[in-house]
């Protein structure tokens, strides 16, 4: 699907949009005109938000070297994975080259040092949020559609669980409606599902909407599930969702898959990955308790604003390029 560059921020900074060869390749595509960018920029530092293992860290990393620039690769990578020739041979030359590397997770971190890379590294979330535009409002009231649960899951696919809290749902008491935004392959199993649960009427799949956009749909909800289960080539990484919905206020519920436990700490409530009923008497627990509700709102908003606001994000990333200049 074409993703189109959202200019809602460009205050300070020249963003420009370049042309990519292989586009939609994840291993392979490359940005053709990035060497004219750093001969006519000449940058002390080079941030690729990329992973070792890809063509486009290499080929980024290579210019970097090539006209004496500091350069830091980005990482999601939790899962230790070995990859063929060539990714194992730019891999290599990456982490040999690095002069930084910045993790989305402590998980990460690990992957990364029993691969053999020994430069420093630090972790942090490339997922801020505005705290002005991510705040908590008053929700509408609540009507007909009762108790509002919003699944965090933007990507609908297998991984993500969403069938997980369709099945968890089924079995709430009293008046509830489940939001899901987003899109996927896992699309229309998630409504067959939904029908065979005897849920239709309940399940409303809300397409996607651009980021500004995002707030006040998390404001009619009163939580936000992200039911995420690790598969063999994939565990959540971080679960941006969850820091938008702690953003504004609105209680949220994780499962124990991957960076999840670390992102929501004491602000939200974790269930075992997988585990239908735990997820059910969590939602429960939600469902019943306004002062659980309230407490948890409070608390996840002072998580973001202590960890995950972009000020906060742009401060440590900023003090990574002045070690990396010493």
């Amino acid at each position: 699907a074409l993703i189109h560059l959202e200019r809602a921020h460009v205050t300070g900074y020249e963003l420009t949009a370049d042309p990519i060869v292989f586009n939609g390749s994840f291993h392979l595509h490359f940005y053709p005109r990035l060497a004219q960018r750093m001969a006519r920029i000449r940058p002390h530092v080079i941030h690729i938000d990329e992973e070792p293992y890809n063509l486009a860290t290499f080929h980024a990393m290579w210019l970097a070297k090539r006209c004496g620039a500091r350069a830091l690769f980005y990482t999601w990578q939790n899962l230790n994975r070995r990859y063929p020739f060539p990714f194992n041979w730019m891999e290599r030359y990456n982490l040999r080259h690095a002069d930084y590397g910045i993790a989305g997770s402590r998980e990460a971190v690990t992957v990364w040092r029993g691969k053999g890379y020994a430069g420093p590294m630090a972790v942090i979330p490339q997922f801020g949020v505005d705290p002005e535009l991510f705040k908590p409002s008053r929700r509408p009231e609540s009507g007909e559609k009762g108790f509002a649960i919003g699944c965090g899951a933007a990507r609908l696919v297998e991984e993500k669980g969403v069938d997980l809290l369709l099945r968890a749902t089924a079995g709430l008491p009293g008046v509830w409606r489940v939001y899901v935004l987003g899109a996927g392959p896992e699309r229309r199993a998630l409504e067959n599902l939904a029908h065979e649960l005897g849920m239709a009427d309940r399940v409303v799949f809300d397409p996607p909407i651009p980021s500004t956009q995002v707030p006040a749909y998390l404001s009619g909800l009163d939580v936000v599930v992200l039911p995420s289960r690790t598969r063999p080539h994939w565990k959540e990484q971080f679960g941006r969702a969850l820091v938008e919905a702690m953003a504004c206020g609105v209680p949220v519920i994780g499962s124990t898959c991957g960076e999840i436990p670390h992102v929501v700490g004491e602000a939200g409530l974790i269930f075992p990955e997988g585990d239908v009923d735990a997820l059910r008497a969590a939602l429960l627990r939600l469902q019943r308790d306004d002062g659980l509700r309230r407490d948890l709102a409070m608390r996840g908003r002072a998580r973001v604003l202590a960890h995950y606001t972009q000020k906060q994000i742009a401060t440590e990333t900023v003090a990574v390029y002045r070690q990396m200049m010493q």
